[in-house]
Parts: structure tokens; sequence; C-alpha cells
């Protein structure tokens, strides 16, 4: 998913930054045989684009220390200016306040998830609670707030389009962040802030070690039975790259079910394999996440009560397309009740099928549903991922399908800049040129997994578009793709094709952006939104007009034979029921730790057994699904801004679905399409009303859940 990086959003204050482009007069005559700091300086590249070549790790705490300075001298000259608060010299002058906070911190939290080393882990510790409190120092100070307050009272009325939706959204960030409470609650509401930061910088630490060091190392390859030589050499670099404690090591990813469970014939490695993965930060061995889990909640929960609210679900809600708790359980109440029947029939399926095979009395556990559905599916479908893999050449699909995509929907072309530096030697960078000939953006691409990069898949930018900063998009996208030896083609599976388009639909979103500031620009929409280009971008991997162009055999360069396209697009539904459980068991995960007052919210020790509660209270506590994600290493709830929002991956297919049957009925490659969708839907950001902005390009005025369950087969 792509994810957006919520403590880079969290950092930057939404409120857009900086005024100026140089040196400050501190950081210029400290040292006049000083190297100056290359992170303080816009650069000579293309749109600005990081020196990565001339940035090293120690540069960042001094660049960000720098930058807040830079930012608090433009707020005082805001709140000292003597002549009354407009919109130009109050809204205007605050969102222009720290752009060199904006550019340092980009670049800065880029790689405290996709390349954290350990300086970059110490600097992150070190300037977090720096980072939090600058942030409380804003949110409450009364003579900036008074200023926006008295623009949005008197001048609100005369402003149009986007000024006034910045205006909105400049005061409506202070008002959520307390500005109107009194002084003892903003005090309290401080100190809270400071230590869910705090709390959070610790999950994402603690669950990257964590996950690192669930590696399940394995002995032989006899061991290692069923999985194909590519990827038996990749678990043997694997092993060597960390350690070597065995000539063989199976890495745990995010999720809680892993995607090789489905070749390997070992059932008792299996069985390692899994409890692995759930048991990696549960306490039951060297990791445990449950305090810090509890005390974010207890602090969230307070948090929510300080501001009015009932919990901290209704609080955070607020701002999103559901509005409410009550909208979210609706919505998953059709889902739940149309999944449920189906679900318990798939596993009957599965079992019967492992019994003929296994004996009457054979038991199916979770860890043995990979396996057997796959038998079944190749049983049913003469079909499995193996054979369709050599297809899938990673750089066939980027440049043949992704790209080419993108080509006949937007008109955008893509030309390789290997003169562009980058943080680590495995990227690549592309000039992304418009139908007119113009350079749009730059794209980066960091799709290998490595110790140093925290799990899973997301987007985010060195610099957002602002036609007011005169600033280009700078975009970038990580994966966690196992890179194959020297010498050897990358191949990827069909999720990982799919997710490939997905991380792609998010930089989109970025690249086609055509906002006048950078606060409300490219993906600075609600996240019941955000996902849904990204979602809806899926849909071409599968368009046989560009199936067909990058699904090429990576030895013969022949295409997939209709009969194997046939079949394996045939398959993508089988047993649909699994993948919307696992959703919606996390979903509900996710809502009901933010759905708790204070006072109910578990201990560490009995976190797990809440968890289980709280499945079978909404009838989804299943053995046989296990949710995407459990409590205990659910980083879009704990360690991003995803709590009471992973609802939104679900809401947004929906919008997804609508918006991919629309591009259907109009032709999904016509030009024509592709322009409307770009100028209604991926150019205006957050400058309008999100539903609104859905309903001017699909004429839908609500979405259409009845959407989600067609395309999942259900």
């Amino acid at each position: 998913m792509k994810k957006i990086q919520a403590a880079l959003k969290h950092t930057l204050l939404t409120a857009g930054l900086a005024s100026t482009m140089t040196l400050s007069a501190s950081a210029q005559q400290a040292n006049e045989d000083a190297r100056p700091n290359p992170l303080l300086v816009y650069s000579d590249l293309t749109f600005k684009a990081p020196k990565f070549d001339w940035i090293e790790e120690t540069d960042y705490q001094p660049a960000l220390l720098e930058a807040i300075s830079m930012q608090r001298y433009a707020i005082n000259k805001i709140v000292n200016n003597k002549a009354k608060p407009t919109f130009l010299n109050t809204i205007v002058a605050f969102e222009e306040s720290g752009k060199m906070l904006d550019h340092v911190s980009s670049v800065f939290y880029c790689l405290t998830s996709a390349d954290k080393t350990p300086i970059i882990a110490q600097t992150e510790k070190e300037m977090t609670p720096v980072l939090t409190d600058w942030e409380n120092k804003i949110t409450f100070n009364t003579k900036l707030f008074n200023r926006i307050k008295y623009v949005y009272d008197h001048e609100r009325s005369k402003l149009k389009g986007e000024n006034l939706k910045l205006l909105d959204e400049t005061y409506k960030h202070f008002v959520r962040s307390g500005a109107l409470l009194s002084p003892e609650k903003k005090a309290r509401m401080e100190q809270i802030n400071k230590r869910i930061a705090e709390l959070q910088q610790q999950w994402g630490t603690t669950l990257t070690d964590a996950t690192n060091h669930a590696v399940v190392w394995v002995n032989s390859k006899d061991e290692l039975k069923g999985l194909s030589e590519a990827d038996i050499a990749q678990c043997k670099k694997d092993a060597e790259s960390r350690g070597g404690k065995a000539p063989y090591c199976i890495v745990i990813v995010n999720t809680t079910q892993q995607a090789i469970l489905t070749n390997l014939e070992n059932r008792d490695l299996r069985r390692r394999v899994f409890e692995a993965s759930v048991h990696r930060a549960d306490g039951t061995g060297e990791f445990n996440t449950y305090p810090l889990v509890v005390e974010i909640a207890k602090l969230r929960a307070e948090k929510a009560k300080l501001m009015g609210y009932n919990n901290y679900a209704a609080y955070s809600l607020e701002n999103t397309m559901a509005k409410t708790p009550e909208n979210v359980y609706a919505f998953l109440k059709q889902l739940i009740a149309s999944y449920k029947p189906k679900a318990d029939e798939e596993t009957r399926e599965i079992q019967e099928f492992a019994r003929e095979t296994e004996g009457k009395d054979f038991t199916l556990q979770p860890y043995d549903r990979f396996f057997y559905s796959a038998k079944m599916k190749k049983a049913k479908y003469n079909f499995s991922e193996d054979d369709v893999k050599p297809y899938f050449n990673i750089d066939s699909v980027l440049v043949n399908g992704v790209f080419y995509a993108a080509h006949r929907a937007y008109g955008l072309s893509f030309k390789e800049r290997k003169d562009i530096p980058t943080y680590h030697k495995d990227m690549r960078v592309f000039e992304v040129i418009d139908k007119d000939g113009k350079p749009l953006a730059l794209w980066y691409c960091d799709y290998f997994r490595r110790p140093t990069k925290r799990g899973g898949a997301w987007m985010s930018s060195f610099a957002k578009q602002s036609k007011y900063r005169k600033q280009q998009p700078i975009i970038y996208n990580v994966c966690n793709y196992a890179k194959a030896p020297e010498g050897q083609p990358t191949l990827v599976t069909w999720d990982e094709v799919t997710t490939m388009f997905h991380e792609f639909g998010h930089a989109l979103h970025g690249i086609l952006s055509n906002c006048e500031y950078n606060s409300l620009s490219g993906t600075a929409v609600a996240r019941d939104f955000v996902e849904m280009p990204s979602q809806f971008n899926e849909s071409f991997a599968s368009l046989p007009e560009v199936f067909n162009h990058f699904a090429r055999h990576t030895k013969t360069g022949e295409p997939m034979p209709e009969t194997l396209k046939e079949k394996m697009l045939n398959s993508i539904n089988f047993q649909p029921a699994y993948a919307l459980g696992e959703n919606l068991g996390a979903t509900c995960i996710d809502m009901a730790w933010a759905m708790l007052p204070e006072k109910d919210i578990p201990t560490a020790d009995k976190a797990d057994a809440f968890q289980q509660q709280a499945l079978r209270e909404v009838g989804l506590l299943d053995t046989q699904i296990p949710p995407r994600y459990a409590t205990s290493y659910f980083n879009h709830v704990w360690g991003g801004g995803y709590a009471a929002g992973y609802y939104s991956y679900l809401w947004t297919e929906v919008l997804a679905d609508n918006i991919a049957t629309c591009f259907a009925k109009r032709g999904a490659l016509d030009p024509r399409t592709g322009q409307d969708f770009r100028d209604k839907v991926l150019s205006r950001g957050n400058t309008k009303d999100l539903m609104q902005t859905f309903t001017d390009f699909t004429g839908l005025k609500s979405p259409d859940t009845s959407a989600l369950l067609k395309a999942r087969g259900m």
C-alpha cells in the first residue's frame, strides 16, 4: 500500500513551510572554512533534487535544527507584524514559514523508513522530541492563532477557491490540535503529543528489529523442498546477508501470512515460519510491543477526551469522508454479512481437498492454508504462480507495464536519469515528461529489501508540487522485493506486480498535482480518499493491452500464452473471502482499540486477549483467516497515521472500483478519459470537498458498495 509516510506528515505540520532558500547568517558565519551543509541550500539538479552524493548522515541533525530556527524567525515576523492580519501576511506567510524545514524533513524521513542506518536511527531518536516540541510551540502560539482566527472571522467570506480552502484547512488544523483549549489543557496536550511521538519512534525501531530477528534459519536445502531454485538461492543470499547462522533463512515480511508458505512442502517449517510471523513482537520472544501499544492507546484516548470526543475514533474520523465511527461500522457490517458464509464455505473446501491426500483426520491449520489453497487452485485451473513468474521481469513490469499504462492514459513519458544521485545504489530515477514535451516531475524507485528498510510498500515525496513555490514534484516509491542474485533477472509475483501499479498510482497523484499551495497539493487528502488513485491504478495491470505489453518471458521475450494468461486472470478471485477477511479482521482490531475510553484500555498482558474478544464480537475470530496485521505488529496504527483509519483501504477500494467502472465504460486507455480523471481528480489535491471530487468524475452522489464485492468475485 501505499503508503504515505505519517511521520513525515506529522512533522511537517500540515501547514507547509519556509521563507528563504539560503543559509541563515548563523549557519554561514560559524566557521568560514566549514563544509556547507548541502541540505540547507537547494541543489542545482533538476527540480532541486537532493544531492545525495554530497549529503552525509551527520548533516541531518544540524540541518533540521537550523531549519527550525529559520521557521521560528519567520513566525516571529508574522506575529510581530503591526499591520492588520490578512490572508497574505498571515495565512500565506505561515504556509511558507517552514519551507526549509519541509525540504530537510522530507529527505530525512525518507531515510528513517527506507535506509535506517545506526546514525539515522540515533538522529531520529534525538530529533523526534525536538520536532514534536517545535510543533507544539507552533500549535499553541496564541498570537499566531489569534491572527489566523482574525482572518478566518473577517476575510473568509471574501475568499474563493484554493485561497478559501487553505484558510479553512489552516484554521481547522490549529483548532483540531487544541488551539482553543484552556492553558491547563494545552499544557497537557503538549505533553501527550511529545510522548506519543517518542513512543511511535520506539515502536518503529522495535518492530524493525523484531521483524529482522524473526527470520527462520534453515539447515538444509531438503527442508526447502517445493521452492524454486531462484527462491532457494534467495534464501541462501538472505542467510549470508544476516550473518550466516545457517546455510539458508526465510525472511519475515510485514503481514501475518507469508507468501513463501504457498510452496513449502515441509509442514513443520511452514509452522515455524507462521509462528515467527505471528509472535515476532508479542512478548513470547525477545521483543514485546504491547507496552508501547497500551500507552499510545491511553494517550490517544486522553487526547480525544481533552478535545471533547468520546473516543479517539470519533476524534480521528471527523476529518475524513466517513466522518463518524457509526458510519464506518455500518460500512463494515455490510461487508461482514456478505463475507462470513463465503469464508466458512472456502475453509470447508480447502480442508476437504487437503484430506484427499493427507487423510480424513487431517486438521487444517492457518500455516497450511496457502499451501493447500495453491494446490487446489492448480487442480482447478491447472495453474500456479511459478508458471507465470518468468513472465514478470521487474524491469518489464515497470517500463512496459506501469509506464506504458501511464503513457496511454495520461500521455506521460519517462526518461531514466542516471546522473541524479540516490541514497542507495539499487535505486533508479526517471524524469517524467508531459504530453506537451515539458518535464513534469522526477520519480525515484527503491524496490529491493534490505535490513535497514522497514517492511511494506509506500510512496512519499522529496518535494511536493506547488505553483506558489514554483516547485515541481519529486516523488518516490519504496517496496520490499527480493533482489535476484547478481546476473539474474528479478522476477516478481502477480501480487508484487499489482503492488508496483498500486504505489505508482500514489505517485501519479503527486506527479499530476496542479495546485497553488504545498499543503493542499498531491496526496494531502483524507486517508479514506488517498488510497483510491492507487487502488484504481491496479486495474491497469490486468487490462489486456497493458498486460500483453509487459508479461513477456524473461528469456525468450515471448508474450504469455493466452491459455496461461486466462488461467491466471480467472484464478485471481479464487477463494476471494480470505483476502477480504484478513483485511476486515485488521480493520476491526484497529477500530476496537480506537473506540476505547482511557479507563477501559487493557494492560499490556491483556492486550492479546482484548484483540481476540474484539474479533469475536464482530464474528471475525477465525483461526483459519487471521487478521492481515495483529496488534503487536500493526504498523499502520501504532507507527503511522492510520489509527481508526485502516478501514480506508476497503472504503477506497469501493471508490476505486467505481472509478474503474467509469474508465471501462468510457474507454480505459482513451486519452480523453485519462485527461478527465487527471483534471477532475488527480490534479486537484485537497482543493475541494473530496466527495464532490469523486462525484465530478463518476457522476455518483455516493460510493456504490456493491462494486467491491463484485470486483472481488463475491
